[in-house]
């Protein structure tokens, strides 16, 4: 609309130039009082399209964060299950992949003495991990990343934990094998790895009923 009103305004601009020969010619052939509400005419058309000025740059679009799966946190008696099924200790080095609010790997400094590294792709849930981490007093023992977990450095982990999906679980199966050092222990919540067979499996009871952890070791 914006650019047919300017048309519109150039078009009677070019029209009274031509029929009277410019706009000194216009205004011999009429009085002077015509001229200035003609030409008050043409600059308000103008100016209500918005002529001569550069359009606006468009609202830049917010980054949509590409999620694989819903955030639901693990229950703190599964999250002490995952913990103590593959014995963390304060050797290990404990990776949550799909962090959340850092639980895992916070409880992980907080209470068995453990480092930890909490990855997600979501900047809300790692900024609550962060602050989850000062409240526990184990800011200094856990780091987390903004990070797609597919492309997380993982070899440093002794112990992984997931609470994923099937499919995700699938995905990242091949990962682990390649990444992760022979020996280091895999737990997951919920979600097992297709025909990757578990070392053992532990049903955690539940109000609601019981949680099912999966654990693993990379085989070497």
């Amino acid at each position: 609309m914006r650019a047919r009103a300017c048309d519109m305004a150039a078009l009677l601009w070019a029209q009274v130039i031509w029929r009277k020969g410019g706009l000194v010619n216009a205004a011999r052939a009429s009085t002077m009082r015509s001229v200035r509400l003609l030409l008050a005419l043409l600059a308000t058309l103008s100016l209500a399209a918005g002529c001569g000025r550069p359009a606006a740059p468009p609202a830049a679009a917010e980054p949509l964060v590409r999620l694989d799966v819903i955030y639901v946190p693990s229950e703190m008696a599964v999250v002490t299950a995952m913990l103590e099924g593959v014995g963390v200790g304060p050797s290990d080095v404990v990776y949550d992949l799909g962090c959340g609010d850092g639980r895992i790997v916070v409880t992980a400094a907080a209470r068995y003495g453990a480092r930890g590294v909490g990855v997600d792709i979501d900047p809300e849930r790692i900024a609550e991990a962060k602050a989850n981490a000062v409240k526990a007093g184990v800011a200094d023992r856990v780091t987390f990343l903004v990070q797609d977990l597919f492309v997380t450095d993982v070899s440093p982990a002794t112990v992984v934990a997931l609470y994923l999906g099937s499919e995700v679980n699938l995905r990242l199966r091949p990962k682990l094998l390649s990444d992760l050092r022979p020996g280091t222990r895999v737990v997951s919540h919920r979600f097992d790895m297709g025909d990757w067979t578990p070392l053992r499996t532990i049903d955690v009871p539940l109000e609601d009923g019981p949680r099912r952890v999966f654990f693993w070791r990379i085989p070497g």
